[in-house]
């Protein structure tokens, strides 16, 4: 299995977890492995993501993995369902807002209870000097994680079979990271954007209390 990207990244989402945290929300779950890191820490997930293959094995995995507390997994698009108002002490998206209109963040604010949090792992196009910097400056580290990966797959191919997964549609992000920080200040006013290494960018964003 190569090197994840979303999963790298997985700790820093984890950080913008609410202490009193009960309920959370991952949108564009994948496989879920998020959604059950989530669900370990006694948090009731629903976790939704529309392809059907993907969920297939979430639902496998999580019933492999056991354990007291799992993701509620279901096949559903967040630009289709109603979301429940003010409910969710924390909303993720990981690597999936690009598959949506970027105004799909006003229906997961508006999930949120009052106090919690948004996080989006998000997905920018690539254009100028500044944007192939940073791709010329995670190229390699990018290129010896992947090595570090494949060696393991290599040395542990039990293990690796286990992690195998299915690929989640793809979809190259059109919108530049100047473009996502303006609509993000007009529909999400008060949020943070940073730049990340491996061609991502994080947005937190906190609901008043």
């Amino acid at each position: 299995m190569p090197f994840d990207h979303n999963d790298h990244y997985h700790r820093l989402l984890l950080r913008q977890v609410p202490r009193s945290c009960t309920a959370a929300l991952d949108v564009g779950c994948g496989t879920g492995r998020f959604a059950q890191r989530l669900a370990t820490r006694g948090i009731e997930v629903d976790a939704i993501d529309p392809a059907p293959e993907v969920i297939a094995q979430a639902r496998a995995h999580a019933e492999r993995s056991g354990g007291a507390h799992a993701p509620r997994f279901r096949r559903a698009s967040a630009t289709d369902i109603e979301l429940p108002h003010g409910h969710y002490d924390f909303v993720s998206c990981l690597a999936s807002l690009h598959h949506m209109p970027f105004d799909t963040v006003t229906a997961l604010r508006d999930a949120l209870a009052p106090g919690g949090v948004l996080a989006v792992l998000g997905c920018y196009a690539e254009r100028g000097w500044r944007d192939w910097t940073w791709g010329l400056a995670a190229a390699p580290t990018n290129a010896v994680a992947r090595l570090a990966v494949a060696t393991g797959d290599r040395l542990r191919p039990a293990a690796a079979a286990h992690r195998a997964r299915p690929t989640p549609p793809v979809r190259q992000p059109t919108m530049l990271l100047p473009e996502i920080r303006r609509q993000a200040a007009a529909l999400l006013p008060g949020c943070h954007i940073r730049r990340l290494l491996f061609w991502r960018y994080l947005l937190v964003f906190r609901k008043d209390s």
